[in-house]
């Protein structure tokens, strides 16, 4: 919603939701979220772990809504579930967007880069996958997507290698390296480009590496991405 839209929200007939937004490390500024995409099995290793080959599949996506973001909160397990995976993925965030956007110049588009968990409920993601449905009820959920900061490109550049990494209670449970990721994050921009128009404030979450799996009430997660940052979250 632009500024002007807020300054006359007298016209709405309900108040205008809060603008979702992420803080920028080192800074009392805010990032604000226009919309969350997703990439499915970016990871080999985590496709195979989900039963599919990863080199005979074109990439995919499915959304998160801005409202499922939680920066500094408890992870509420969520209802309807018995079955909650974590899944720790490196953060891209917009400064700019638009349409057909070439794999040289993507990451002219990238204002900075967090860390962030794609909570998933894996039973009714899955109920969904037989029954040829969207993923929305098994992704896109309240307090879905915990996020640390964003960390600005002109900062750190843009990581192309590093350790990706998720703790459950100390012990580890995935393991991984943005090197191993099947499409670059230039890649991803410009596919999605093609596909839709790009708006600043537009975040991707660039898929997991192997090892995902449950996690019950009380569990605390600590996920890193080397030169990035790090989260942890308590499971309540």
């Amino acid at each position: 919603m632009s500024e002007a839209a807020y300054q006359n929200a007298g016209q709405y007939v309900i108040a205008p939701p809060a603008m979702a937004a992420l803080p920028v490390d080192g800074s009392d500024q805010l990032f604000p979220v226009n919309r969350i995409f997703c990439i499915g099995r970016n990871y080999a290793a985590h496709a195979v772990e989900m039963g599919h080959d990863p080199y005979k599949e074109p990439p995919f996506f499915f959304f998160k809504h801005p409202t499922n973001l939680a920066v500094g909160e408890d992870f509420p397990y969520p209802a309807r579930t018995n079955d909650v995976h974590h899944e720790i993925e490196m953060v891209v965030a917009l400064a700019k967007g638009g349409t057909d956007i070439g794999v040289e110049d993507a990451l002219d588009h990238v204002f900075g880069y967090g860390v962030g968990l794609d909570m998933t409920r894996r039973d009714l993601q899955g109920e969904a996958k037989k029954l040829g449905r969207p993923w929305e009820v098994g992704k896109s959920f309240e307090k879905s997507a915990p996020c640390g900061p964003l960390v600005p490109a002109s900062r750190i550049g843009h990581p192309t290698a590093g350790a990706v990494t998720l703790d459950v209670n100390g012990e580890r449970r995935q393991s991984g390296d943005l090197n191993q990721m099947l499409w670059k994050v230039p890649e991803m921009i410009a596919i999605l480009s093609q596909y839709f128009e790009l708006q600043p404030g537009d975040l991707i979450m660039t898929g997991t590496p192997a090892g995902v799996g449950p996690v019950q009430r009380g569990d605390v997660m600590h996920g890193k991405v080397a030169g990035i940052g790090e989260i942890a979250v308590r499971v309540i």
